[in-house]
């Protein structure tokens, strides 16, 4: 994979820097709470979330809803399962009947009579009565035994407060267990919406918002124009879309949750709305670094090169360093 090195030659080095809290005119400061320990550790919200437990039993089995967690990027909680002569395993990996499916598939399509008693299917969550749409991520939870954890993302616009339900399906048992819980977002979380825009010809990306928290790090940005292409991205080869870096203010990269590739041209219009691990403590500015990998155009697949840690071009965002004690 080759990292571009875009050259974005209408703005000097002083324009490339900036303040974003300087725009908002509100003085808002990375909040003192996040901390490297946090950013480290991805199970290390279970100490700042609810640690009460609500349980509910049908038929033998419990089911425990905990860590429920809410910072405006993500929404998580984890269910703890107990009974007896219960599988090893937690989730459940049975598919729904599909005459369709493939032969590698149907092994997975049991009929629920013929299950196993005790997996735990994938919840259902609604907020204030209404359905949430949002990507799920959801498996069993590595760090604590028999517990499955769900967490959501893309989360759109919910309120600071909700009344969130929680049905969980278990397999061989008729009614879903159902949970209701009051939840309110992290006070402590800062959102900045720089609305600022860099161009390199016909292309230009707008970071519109950068929510900062104890546990990730949220960029939302919209782009739009075709894709710009280094000297080594012709002929043979060709840039993919576009990827984007975030730095902090020590070098250090942030650990973006989920990169997708895709084998197909670049859209001239995207917009991007992804998750990566916390700031850490205390950083002066971070950098947005846009990057294209080097594909071949005839089936747009990755050629066998390294990828090169290079930066393409800085947007800083600031945040006023007297706010912070």
């Amino acid at each position: 994979m080759q990292q571009t090195n875009l050259k974005f030659t209408f703005l000097k080095r002083v324009l490339l820097t900036t303040s974003a809290f300087a725009i908002l005119g509100t003085g808002a400061a990375i909040p003192k709470f996040i901390s490297p320990i946090v950013s480290a550790a991805s199970d290390a919200e279970s100490a700042q979330a609810a640690s009460s437990k609500l349980s509910l039993t049908q038929d033998g089995v419990t089911l425990k809803l905990s860590d429920v967690f809410y910072d405006g990027t993500r929404l998580s909680f984890s269910i703890e399962r107990e009974g007896k002569n219960l599988p090893e395993g937690v989730m459940s990996l049975y598919l729904p009947i599909d005459a369709k499916a493939s032969k590698s598939l149907k092994k997975y399509m049991v009929p629920e009579k013929d299950q196993k008693k005790g997996y735990v299917k994938s919840p259902e969550v609604l907020i204030d009565g209404k359905k949430l749409k949002s990507f799920l991520e959801f498996g069993e939870k590595v760090s604590q035994k028999n517990t499955v954890k769900a967490e959501y993302n893309q989360l759109g616009s919910l309120s600071d407060d909700f009344e969130m339900t929680v049905q969980v399906g278990v397999t061989r048992i008729s009614k879903p267990f159902e949970f209701k819980v009051p939840v309110k977002k992290d006070s402590s979380a800062v959102s900045v919406k720089p609305n600022t825009t860099q161009k390199s010809g016909s292309f230009s990306y707008t970071v519109k918002q950068l929510d900062i928290t104890s546990h990730t790090t949220r960029l939302v940005l919209d782009s739009e124009g075709q894709v710009p292409a280094s000297s080594q991205q012709t002929g043979k080869y060709a840039p993919s879309m576009m990827y984007y870096d975030i730095v902090d203010d020590q070098g250090k990269t942030l650990q973006q949750r989920k990169v997708g590739f895709y084998n197909s041209k670049p859209k001239t219009k995207y917009h991007i709305d992804e998750l990566y691990s916390a700031i850490g403590s205390r950083p002066q500015y971070v950098t947005i670094k846009p990057y294209t990998l080097t594909v071949n155009p005839s089936n747009w697949s990755l050629p066998v090169k390294a990828r090169e840690q290079t930066a393409s071009i800085k947007t800083e965002i600031r945040h006023i360093s007297r706010n912070l004690k």
